[in-house]
Formats: C-alpha cells, sequence, structure tokens
C-alpha cells in the first residue's frame, strides 16, 4: 500500500501539468499520482498517459467525461489506495525539501500509537509577478510537531485552513461520505470543510509544502470570476450554512469555533460580491437582500456574528440600498462603511 495518493485535477491544463507532476515525482514510490483528465479538449489526457506509461508504478492516469473539478477530485479519492490523500491543483506544486519531510512525518506517524486524521503544512501564494511571497503558515495557532486534538487549536485572524494546507487520512474521507457536486466551482471549500467533524487527530508540520499560483484570468477566485460565478458561491456557501447548521450541536467548542471563523471568511467573501464588485446593482441589491434574509431564517448566530464586519452592519442598517446605487454616489457610501468602527 502506498503511503500518500495525490489527485491531480486536469482540464486543458497541457501549459502546466508537467511542471506538477514533476515536483511530485521526487515523492518515488511511496507516493501514488492520480492524474485525472476531466473531459480535456487539448494534450491534457496525452500527457497524462505518457506519465503513467512512463512511471507506471506510481502515476496513475484516469480519464472522464467533463465533471469539473468537484468531480475530477471525487475520482482521485474513489481511485486513491494510499493511507493519506492530498490533492494539488494542476497550475499548482510543491516544494521538494518540505515533500521529504512530509513524507517522513506521515510515515513515522503511521508507526506510532495514534491514528493521525489529518496533517496540517503551510503553502505559499505564488502570485504573478509579486516581488513578495505571502506566506499562510500556523505556528502561533497550532502546536508544532505533535499530535494534537481541537482543544490546541486556536485560530487567529486571517488564519483558516485551506484544501492547500490539507492531507486527510485516506479512510476518513471514504467513512464521512465525501462527495463534492460536480460543475461546481468552490468546492475546495468543502473538501476542507466537511470532513472536519469526524477528524479527531491532528498534526502541523511547520513547512512550506504547497505553492499555489495566482495569476491566471480564468482561476475562480479572480474576482471578475467571483461576480461572474456568484450563483456557484451561493449554491457553495449554502450547502456550508446548512450542513453547519445540523451539525453544530454535536460538536466540541473549539470545534465550533474554527469552522464559525472558516464561516465568517466566506460569508465575508460573499457580502463582498454584491456590496461591492458586482457593478449590476439592481441585480446585487435583489441578491444580497434575499440571501442576508435566508442566512437570518437559517442561522440567527452566524447573521449576528459577522454583525462584526462594518461594511456589513452599515448596509443591514441601510437596509442595503446603496447597493442600488451606481458611480460615485455608490463608491461614497462604500468609503463612509470602510470608516465605521469594527472588526472582522
Amino acid at each position: 500500500m502506498k503511503l500518500l495518493s495525490i489527485a491531480i485535477p486536469c482540464y486543458n491544463s497541457e501549459a502546466y501539468m508537467e511542471k506538477c507532476i514533476e515536483s511530485l515525482l521526487k515523492g518515488g514510490e511511496e507516493v501514488e499520482i492520480l492524474v485525472v483528465n476531466d473531459g480535456s479538449s487539448d494534450r491534457t489526457a496525452e500527457i497524462a498517459d505518457a506519465y503513467a506509461e512512463k512511471y507506471p508504478t506510481i502515476i496513475k492516469a484516469i480519464h472522464q467525461e467533463n465533471g469539473g473539478h468537484g468531480e475530477a477530485v471525487n475520482a482521485g479519492i474513489r481511485n486513491a489506495t494510499g493511507l493519506y490523500f492530498k490533492v494539488v491543483d494542476s497550475d499548482d506544486w510543491v516544494n521538494e525539501e518540505a515533500y521529504k519531510q512530509i513524507l517522513k512525518t506521515l510515515e513515522e506517524l503511521t508507526r506510532g500509537p495514534k491514528t493521525l486524521d489529518m496533517l496540517i503544512s503551510n503553502f505559499v501564494y505564488e502570485k504573478q509577478g509579486a516581488s513578495r511571497k505571502k506566506v499562510m503558515q500556523y505556528r502561533h495557532c497550532l502546536p508544532v510537531n505533535e499530535i494534537f486534538g481541537w482543544d490546541s487549536v486556536h485560530m487567529s485572524k486571517g488564519k483558516f485552513l485551506l484544501m492547500h494546507s490539507i492531507i486527510y487520512r485516506t479512510k476518513l474521507l471514504h467513512e464521512c461520505g465525501l462527495e463534492l457536486p460536480k460543475h461546481t466551482f468552490y468546492v475546495d471549500n468543502l473538501f476542507a470543510f466537511e470532513p472536519l467533524p469526524f477528524v479527531k487527530n491532528m498534526y502541523y508540520l511547520d513547512v512550506n509544502f504547497y505553492r499555489y499560483f495566482i495569476g491566471r484570468k480564468e482561476q475562480s477566485m479572480n474576482m471578475d470570476n467571483f461576480v461572474r460565478n456568484q450563483e456557484h458561491h451561493k449554491k457553495m456557501i449554502k450547502w456550508l450554512i446548512e450542513y453547519y447548521t445540523h451539525i453544530s450541536s454535536k460538536l466540541s467548542s473549539n470545534k465550533r469555533e474554527y469552522i464559525e471563523i472558516i464561516l465568517t471568511y466566506t460569508l465575508n467573501t460573499h457580502y463582498s460580491i454584491y456590496c461591492e464588485y458586482d457593478k449590476d446593482h439592481a441585480r446585487a441589491y435583489k441578491e444580497i437582500v434575499d440571501f442576508d434574509q435566508y442566512l437570518l431564517k437559517v442561522n440567527k448566530a452566524l447573521y449576528e456574528r459577522i454583525n462584526c464586519m462594518a461594511y456589513i452592519r452599515y448596509n443591514r442598517k441601510t437596509k442595503f440600498k446603496f447597493v442600488r446605487l451606481n458611480g460615485r454616489k455608490w463608491n461614497t457610501a462604500m468609503k463612509m462603511a470602510r470608516r465605521l468602527k469594527g472588526k472582522f
């Protein structure tokens, strides 16, 4: 059995997938690399097959009809034979030295007395054109180099786990029944969220392992694409809210607090789409009013929690009327909201 399975979701990835695969091959025979061709129309399938033929004991090429990023991750989970499971997007890569430390740590922990559910490491924002790279690290939030539970998790402002930070125990993903929706953007939020109630034991390795590339116009995290794909974001966040509402009473206080931090951050993004970035102000007004009422009805505690954000509090007090304004008046209203005292 392999130590670590790594799924690479690929859709028309011919321009950059080889860099990703080459970085992962340095894990050697302990690693299983699952290259998932999600209905590509370029040379992605050809490249995947060539690597699988060259490295038959390490790489497996999986071909499927286009189902979106979530279905490609699902295919990886279904085909994984490793003890642990990681997703690396095809335009990203990993650091070799940190990779070796990850594998060494996982191997040591598998021989220990406790079952590890989730290994956490740092990731680096590889933003195109940026002179300085931002590192998402957790050394002041989590114990380092030891197994710990939720009582030891103390996330601070701006700190949260993303798909890039996480390696799950493969069997845990099967046990929790994780299945991401097809043809939906932003499902990496579900991957980093849905298994958490099943996670008991964690380990944080303070290394800059994952390199998260930012710069392609078609990336879903581009703000223009947030606006364009707002229905996908709304679908994703409603699922998170309803899932959390259903399970929250069964969670420990620390686990509940951490999940609410994630939800607060994600809700902030969702409100920003409508209150600040969507230039179709009539549509934005209707959408945000409807969503705000939905949140109040489904989870009043979350509704009240995000009131700590000044621009949300200001917009609620004015019944979101400034969202309907165009041009200078709308921009002035947003500046006024930012001047209000409040904390994220």
